[in-house]
């Protein structure tokens, strides 16, 4: 469920993989899962734009070895010494063979790191176009995804431009939440299965970029709430 609050080990879980990197290229058989990161720090400059709507998500670097002691000195990489694709190769194919109307977008899930061990799943979203870019130093990829409702089964994506349903809170408004209401569900206090829920709905207008319109609360609570204004 969007907005869903876990640990690491439950969306290893999920998943049915231990996600030791940030970019899964259809480990779900008709998906795929990116991890993502706004905090401070953060290895990647991943950027979530139009309010919410859109995820522009930076590829991965080669990994750290005696060759490449330095990998962000060196541009990202499409493929592998050996001549396959990288998870950054895979995930640009997808998007390219969509722009070319060759196949609907990929459907991802994603998942962003808000603290140590906590995680907090983005929702679904669907590739709609990639690039190579130069920041300065070196060449990296670049991933544009749009957000889509939940429901929308990977099976049901068409080669149109999949429409902006849903927008994500930003990083900066869970951070304040989380700390705000201690972590805790606001009714009965439970650490566990929570959720950053909205006090008005978006449905009924409710924003999701300001900390007060923004609550945490168990799957219980959240579950019994739905849409009501309390």
């Amino acid at each position: 469920m969007e907005n869903e609050i876990i640990s690491y080990p439950e969306m290893c879980q999920r998943e049915g993989l231990n996600l030791q990197q940030g970019m899964n290229f259809r480990i779900g058989g008709d998906y795929s899962v990116i991890l993502m990161s706004l905090r401070q720090n953060a290895p990647y400059r991943d950027q979530v734009l139009d309010e919410g709507a859109t995820l522009v998500y930076e590829g991965h670097d080669l990994p750290r070895t005696e060759q490449t002691t330095d990998p962000k000195s060196v541009d990202q990489p499409e493929k592998t010494p050996g001549g396959t694709l990288t998870q950054n190769g895979k995930f640009h194919e997808a998007a390219q063979d969509y722009k070319a109307g060759h196949r609907p977008p990929e459907h991802v899930r994603v998942y962003e790191k808000i603290a140590s061990g906590i995680w907090s799943y983005n929702g679904p979203f669907q590739l709609v176009d990639s690039w190579i870019e130069n920041d300065g130093k070196r060449n990296v990829f670049k991933f544009k995804l749009h957000a889509v409702n939940e429901g929308l089964e990977p099976a049901k994506a068409t080669l149109s431009e999949p429409p902006l349903g849903r927008r994500v809170i930003p990083t900066q408004v869970k951070l304040q939440v989380w700390k705000r209401d201690g972590g805790k569900c606001v009714v009965c206090r439970a650490d566990d299965e929570l959720h950053f829920d909205h006090i008005i709905p978006s449905s009924k207008g409710g924003t999701s970029l300001i900390a007060e319109n923004i609550q945490l609360l168990c799957a219980r609570h959240n579950i019994a709430k739905r849409d009501k204004i309390q």
